[in-house]
């Protein structure tokens, strides 16, 4: 019982690590798995990873112990929400094109978030979350935060590598580069919709007696969902190049982090 209670708190910190890990991570954090289940996999992958790490770092349950706990949190949210912002890259360039047809006032609830997401952002969230699970991507994410604790230990320094800077630069351009690979993801449709409203401004000028908001909606709508068709089938390549720039973004993450430790 004494050795088990020295060995708690490193327990407890590897726990809290996975645990926030899991409650921002794709897939893991959506609200049609079951709270138990979530509970659950972070219990075992704990007890995994602490019998790997646990033993060789001794924790003090001292007072800065709570520190150490915050530490563990804001580290497992710091790499579930790295991996997440590649996830929303489908929504927000499903809003582009939302906005483009005239689907913007037709959002839905999306049963795997429970907040508004525009149609064409939900169905290629579902379609991403599809070919994510497919390619086995979830077993990536498990190993990843796994893998973390080589590159940062119990015994971390992670507030001086946030006072340092270079997180936060991290962080910002890989927000700024997400919010790229939406416009990408969206050009096509959206330069289509472009050239749509120059051709129906056009047909105002040479026919004036055609009611152009009136035909404009329905025509917007069917060329969209005619080039959406159109884009399909490469679908899978453009998820493919996301997840490749989920991956790279958290290997730099890691090698900030070992920085600081150094």
């Amino acid at each position: 019982m004494e050795q088990i209670m020295q060995l708690f708190p490193a327990f407890l910190l590897v726990l809290c690590r996975i645990s926030s890990f899991i409650v921002v991570a794709p897939v893991f954090s959506t609200r049609t798995i079951p709270g138990t289940f979530k509970i659950g996999l972070a219990f075992f992958i704990a007890v995994i990873v602490f019998l790997n790490v646990g033993f060789d770092d001794r924790v003090t349950a001292d007072a800065n112990y709570i520190l150490a706990v915050m530490k563990e949190v804001l580290a497992g949210l710091l790499i579930g929400f790295v991996a997440y912002l590649f996830f929303t890259v489908v929504q927000t360039a499903g809003s582009f094109m939302d906005m483009q047809m005239g689907l913007g006032v037709a959002n839905i609830v999306d049963p795997l978030t429970g907040m508004s997401a525009p149609l064409l952002g939900n169905l290629k969230f579902m379609l991403m979350i599809l070919v994510f699970l497919n390619i086995n991507g979830h077993h990536y994410l498990i190993s990843a935060i796994m893998d973390s604790y080589r590159w940062l230990p119990l015994d971390n320094h992670f507030f001086q590598t946030v006072y340092g800077g270079s997180l936060t630069a991290f962080l910002s351009r890989t927000f700024a580069d997400t919010f790229m690979l939406a416009l990408q993801v969206s050009a096509p449709l959206v330069v289509a919709m472009f050239l749509t409203d120059v051709g129906l401004a056009l047909l105002t000028r040479a026919a004036p007696q055609f009611h152009v908001f009136v035909i404009g909606i329905p025509v917007k709508i069917m060329i969209g969902l005619a080039v959406l068709i159109l884009v399909m089938p490469g679908i899978g390549v453009v998820f493919q190049t996301l997840f490749d720039h989920m991956y790279d973004a958290l290997e730099k993450l890691f090698v900030i982090l070992q920085a600081g430790e150094s």
